[in-house]
């Protein structure tokens, strides 16, 4: 089996590097950029989602579940960036191909050579793919939660919700916590 140890990547706790990628964005089906530097200056939260690689089921599935909740994100000031080692040019064929991605209106970012995948600790070398990892970082850049799954099971996005929830609950309410089950206020 491949070594998945991570290897100098961001820790919890951690200002994250600033990071530029290049993007497809469904709203507009076309191609940009998304920068850390950016969304820090809109006062965004960033949440990165990994995923191995287009065109494979488990993802697609991923996808459909994500974009049921991408509008509460939105309006909790979240911005979800998808990213594979896949390039745009990929994105933009899965989302014209793949049925389940029709309501996908979240950036779809590129990271063919694996860069930001290896700064997250996600990136498998021998396979020239991402782990499934999700990070959660606040609007200052700091990187608050990490979960890593290997490249076959899918998460659960009700879980994400649960987490970037209680990260922002407890950026207002910094003399709280949020224990296990948590999921509103108090």
């Amino acid at each position: 089996m491949a070594d998945l140890a991570p290897r100098n990547s961001v820790q919890l706790g951690e200002v994250v590097p600033d990071f530029e990628l290049a993007t497809y964005d469904p709203t507009i089906n076309d191609f940009g950029t998304v920068s850390l530097e950016r969304l820090k200056s809109d006062g965004k939260w960033t949440i990165l989602f990994f995923y191995p690689a287009d065109f494979t089921f488990v993802w697609a599935t991923e996808f459909a579940a994500l974009a049921e909740q991408q509008e509460r994100f939105k309006k909790m000031g979240a911005e979800l960036i998808t990213v594979s080692t896949d390039t745009q040019f990929v994105h933009l064929a899965w989302k014209q191909h793949e049925k389940s991605l029709d309501k996908v209106e979240y950036l779809m970012g590129a990271d063919p050579t694996g860069e930001l995948a290896r700064q997250f600790g996600v990136y498998v070398d021998e396979e020239g793919l991402a782990l499934r990892g999700t990070f959660i970082i606040n609007p200052e850049g700091t990187l608050l939660s990490s979960e890593v799954s290997f490249f076959n099971v899918g998460r659960n996005i009700d879980e994400l919700m649960r987490k970037f929830k209680a990260n922002l609950y407890v950026s207002k309410k910094t003399e709280e916590g949020c224990p296990s089950q948590w999921t509103d206020e108090g």
